[in-house]
């Protein structure tokens, strides 16, 4: 059968055909075309399946952890002009070097002993305050004096008083006794007239002795309220003089430390960084900045920008893969074990608002445990950072960077701070 089959084929196709299917050779390039692609599609499966860490990237710069310890601004307190300059851009000052000498552009501090004056101002108002006690208490003694006056002369007025009551009373029964007795006839007229008379007198004295007390009283409590005023008079220019005393207290104060701004000082360690200011003579006003001091860092850290979708999965004691501008990196985003050139750090600070629209700041410190940071860098240095994340597939981290999703977390953001800080503390 097969022999039939064969036969009538090459009854229906004619010989030369036949020749030139033979002829033809299947490409021995294309041969390794086909088994580079297959290949390399097989490689592609593998990688689909290998692990890939996710990560959150950002970009900042190079910064302290210390606020202390970042740039500064050096202002000067009062205005001036610049009359010395105790220091050049560059320079390492310590804390408490001069660094500018103004001299002073206001009239009222001109008076190079001005200070002085106003401590002989304040000693004379002491002087003048210790004179206003005394004659305040002078007149304290004068009016205990004048009151203890007061009550004998009183005394004396109301014994007087009451030994004239006592004589009228009786003159004044002798009397109506005797009117009775002369209305009777028992006694004659002149008697009765001397009995009279007697009564009169004693009745004027009564009189009189009344009128002594209330004169007494009178007298001594205008001499009490003349007392009392000059002592209210005294006590009020004795507090003045006190009010006088304390703001030339004050002034004097604010003058000594006046004075000691005209020597601008380094608040702390540093390099001078810039100058704002140039020139002798150069007029700079109230908290004008003067020049820049840089710290010398020890705590150096970057400070990092991250997205605010990102900010949830971010979590303190997370490692961050750090790339420095001026050395140069290969970077794996996903397969960090094979980066070149990046340097380890962890999280250190994550705020709690946001720093830029739309952006979250963090602070990342170096990862003791990884490759110390070089000893070259400068704050201000701009970064790219990856935070590193968990561990999945190639293949759903395409599928997710396609369809836009967040990165997968499988452990909760605080666990990580929870090994960090017990690690610390095992450390300790």
């Amino acid at each position: 059968m097969l022999n039939l089959s064969k036969n009538r084929i090459h009854e229906q196709v004619p010989h030369d055909r036949l020749y030139s299917m033979r002829a033809l050779r299947t490409p021995r390039a294309g041969k390794q075309l086909l088994h580079w692609i297959l290949g390399l599609f097989g490689i592609f499966l593998i990688i689909l399946f290998l692990p890939w860490q996710q990560n959150i990237n950002g970009s900042g710069m190079v910064t302290a952890l210390s606020p202390a310890n970042r740039p500064q601004v050096v202002p000067t307190l009062i205005a001036g002009r610049i009359m010395k300059w105790g220091v050049q851009e560059g320079q390492y000052v310590k804390a408490g070097d001069t660094i500018v000498v103004i001299g002073e552009i206001k009239e009222k501090y001109f008076d190079p002993k001005l200070l002085q004056r106003l401590r002989e101002q304040i000693e004379a108002k002491k002087g003048t305050l210790s004179s206003k006690k005394q004659m305040a208490e002078a007149l304290r003694r004068q009016l205990t004096a004048i009151r203890q006056n007061q009550k004998t002369k009183s005394d004396q007025a109301n014994a007087k008083l009451k030994a004239e009551e006592v004589k009228f009373r009786n003159a004044e029964n002798q009397y109506q006794r005797n009117k009775l007795l002369y209305e009777a006839g028992n006694i004659t007229l002149t008697k009765f007239q001397d009995t009279e008379y007697k009564f009169q007198l004693s009745q004027a004295d009564f009189r009189t002795a009344k009128i002594e007390v209330d004169q007494v009283k009178a007298e001594f409590q205008d001499k009490i309220s003349k007392t009392e005023s000059e002592l209210e008079k005294t006590l009020a220019e004795f507090f003045e003089t006190e009010g006088e005393i304390a703001k030339l207290t004050n002034e004097y104060a604010s003058l000594s430390i006046r004075n000691e701004q005209y020597h601008i000082l380094a608040p702390q360690a540093g390099f001078v960084v810039k100058a704002m200011k140039a020139g002798l003579g150069e007029t700079i006003g109230e908290s004008d900045p003067v020049c820049t001091i840089m710290p010398d860092v020890k705590d150096i850290a970057v400070e990092m920008y991250v997205r605010a979708m990102d900010v949830p999965l971010i979590a303190i004691g997370r490692k961050v893969r750090i790339q420095f501008d001026g050395w140069p990196a290969l970077q794996f985003s996903g397969w960090p074990n094979i980066s070149v050139g990046t340097f380890g750090g962890r999280v250190k600070v994550v705020d709690y608002v946001s720093s830029k629209p739309g952006e979250f700041r963090i602070l990342v410190v170096p990862d003791q445990e990884d490759v110390a940071w070089p000893s070259q860098l400068r704050v201000g240095s701009g970064t790219k950072g990856w935070i590193m994340l968990d561990n999945v597939k190639v293949w759903f981290e395409i599928w997710r960077q396609l369809n836009g999703f967040p990165p997968s977390l499988y452990k909760a953001p605080t666990e990580d701070s929870k090994n960090m800080k017990t690690n610390e503390k095992e450390k300790k």
